[in-house]
């Protein structure tokens, strides 16, 4: 890759402005492989008293000066290209960013049908780095006045309006368009332009569409996102919120034309940058993806299964501001199951509305940091759930049942997340990126997901994963180098045969083989019996490799059926193998005291918290 002037691409400097902290990194071509080289961060200057956003770039950037020794800034400019003046170490050939700072992109969307267009305009808007605020239909059993009041109130950055199939009725698609006029919304940000509209919807309507909304709004009008029935077409419209995103939202944001101007490649939203590193992996490895993204308010969860990308956010399951709500929406029974001692009920609830008051705070003690553990497992549970309902086959299609079938994409609303068929786990945020232990992460992934069979697991290093997905968009090859040297660290894999039985009764036979060790003598194959209830740790360190072979009971399935053998070679990780016995669906025994026991056991076996 070359940078616009045709020289090569060996210096780059990317920043993931976020709500709260903005993290620059810079990627230098080391040998024949990119590599991330420093990083440096500082707080988000995007608020008062600042209100500029490059002076926490500048701040950031400033740190992998000092760090690197290489001159990257010159006063409030950033040295492009790399080698300027003759010398080596002197600037970058390319600067980049992210960002999430002011909110990030706010958005409403609106259709026709509830669980057809408007969950078809949904999915579009959270794979373009949006938090949707609201859905907005025909049918959603609101009064005309109650949508437009719920219009006028929100305040969005961003309207997405589509509804009907090409050639359809238009009757319907105009009424939300006149609720949306009789509201006149106004932006989030900046009273001084009209708040941008993209209308996505039948495309008979078009000209009804535009004589409402042309002057009261910013309006483009895009293709169609679902032309008929059996038919998606997400890419047009999302294409067209990032560049609104970067002409209308944020140059309204303190700062932000200067950092455009910065920027040798369009600044892209937080989370799409995300999607998208992680759509660009999947499809270059050929996997089943699921990722997440576990924050302070809340948590992102992205899947690529059979080479559909899908995300979501819930936007009220987090690790602080919205701890309580993960709570009211788990139960506090959800939360204390995965506690490994007896907890009163009040003290319980006193701790979480404590993180939630004071944000920042991290456990102290170790009881704090297993209750902080236990409520992200119920967050990334209840996350999951929340992708799944809209991570879906296209509902309202007529599908004709056939032989065929069973080899076709699913379809009708049932959903595209198949635990069987998953190949990898990505965690990344505080709880996971950072946890005391790489063990404490995998358990928390896999206690909250349950994966099924066979499952790598990793999580991202230092959260670097948006600075790699705008860097995608330059240079491929940099982002995937840099995502799989530097960004992921392996865990290890899970083996979890599927079904369930009496504690203590045979699950599996297993066998591993170890097949290319670092010790010079490789060692014996490890033979042995994973009952119901076990849960076991095998050393296997990144870089190694073993042939798992799998004998389950006759009702037990890992991953060809019930009862049939399996064999699967599995790489290691800073964890290494774990055998998962605990039956699928995992269920926890129901006493207080058995509980706790089988808590203690399955920590002491994965060595979880060592005393």
């Amino acid at each position: 890759m070359t940078t616009p002037t045709g020289r090569p691409l060996l210096t780059i400097v990317a920043t993931d402005c976020g709500s709260t902290t903005t993290k620059a990194i810079l990627i230098e071509k080391v040998g024949g492989e990119y590599r991330q080289t420093y990083r440096g961060e500082a707080p988000t200057t995007v608020e008062a008293p600042f209100e500029d956003v490059t002076r926490g770039v500048l701040n950031a950037i400033a740190e992998i000066e000092e760090l690197s020794g290489r001159k990257i800034l010159d006063g409030e400019k950033i040295i492009t290209p790399g080698g300027a003046g003759g010398d080596p170490k002197t600037g970058v050939d390319i600067y980049i960013s992210t960002s999430s700072a002011g909110g990030g992109l706010q958005m409403m969307v609106a259709g026709v049908v509830q669980s057809m267009t408007s969950e078809s305009a949904q999915r579009c808007a959270l794979g373009a780095g949006a938090i949707v605020m609201d859905v907005l239909s025909s049918n959603d059993g609101r009064l005309p006045h109650e949508k437009i009041e719920r219009i006028r109130s929100l305040r969005p950055d961003m309207i997405l309006l589509s509804g009907g199939t090409d050639g359809g009725t238009v009757l319907h698609v105009v009424e939300m368009a006149e609720y949306i006029a009789a509201a006149d919304p106004r932006p989030r940000l900046g009273m001084s332009y009209n708040l941008p509209l993209i209308y996505a919807g039948n495309k008979d309507a078009r000209g009804r569409v535009t004589d409402i909304l042309g002057k009261k709004t910013a309006l483009t009008v895009t293709e169609n996102l679902r032309p008929t029935l059996e038919k998606e077409n997400l890419a047009p419209a999302r294409n067209k919120i990032h560049d609104l995103f970067l002409e209308h939202v944020m140059a309204q944001a303190p700062g932000y034309k200067k950092l455009m101007a910065w920027a040798g490649a369009p600044i892209m939203p937080t989370p799409a940058a995300v999607g998208l590193i992680m759509e660009t992996i999947a499809k270059k490895q050929g996997l089943n993806l699921i990722g997440v993204d576990i924050g302070g308010a809340t948590t992102d969860v992205f899947s690529i299964f059979r080479g559909v990308f899908n995300r979501t956010v819930s936007a009220n399951l987090g690790m602080s501001y919205s701890i309580s709500n993960v709570l009211a929406e788990a139960g506090l029974g959800n939360i204390m199951r995965w506690v490994p001692f007896s907890i009163d009920e009040q003290d319980l609830r006193n701790r979480i509305k404590n993180k939630m008051i004071r944000p920042t705070t991290v456990p102290q003690t170790l009881d704090e940091l297993q209750i902080e553990q236990a409520i992200s497992r119920e967050a990334l549970r209840l996350a999951l759930l929340h992708h799944k309902s809209l991570a879906t086959g296209l509902k309202g299609v007529q599908q004709e049942r056939s032989i065929s079938d069973v080899f076709e994409q699913k379809g009708s609303g049932e959903s595209l997340v198949d635990m069987l068929q998953l190949n990898l786990i990505v965690g990344s945020g505080g709880i996971l990126s950072h946890a005391p232990r790489r063990v404490q992460s995998l358990l928390m992934m896999v206690d909250a997901y349950e994966p099924l069979g066979f499952t790598d697991l990793a999580v991202d290093s230092i959260f670097m994963m948006p600075h790699l997905g705008v860097l995608s968009t330059v240079d491929e090859q940099a982002a995937t180098d840099v995502f799989v040297r530097d960004c992921l660290i392996y865990l290890g894999t899970c083996v979890a045969p599927i079904g369930q039985g009496a504690w203590g009764e045979r699950c599996a036979d297993y066998a591993i083989t170890f097949t290319n060790s670092k010790d010079a003598v490789p060692p014996p194959a490890i033979k042995g019996t994973l009952n119901f209830g076990d849960l076991r740790l095998v050393p296997l360190a990144a870089g190694e490799e073993a042939v798992v072979s799998v004998v389950p009971a006759r009702a037990v399935d890992v991953g060809a059926g019930k009862g049939v053998p399996v064999e699967r070679r599995v790489k290691g990780g800073v964890v290494g193998l774990v055998l998962d016995g605990r039956g699928r669906p995992l269920q926890l025994p129901t006493k207080q005291d058995d509980r706790v026991r089988a808590l203690t056991e399955w920590h002491k076996a994965l060595n979880l918290y060592p005393s």
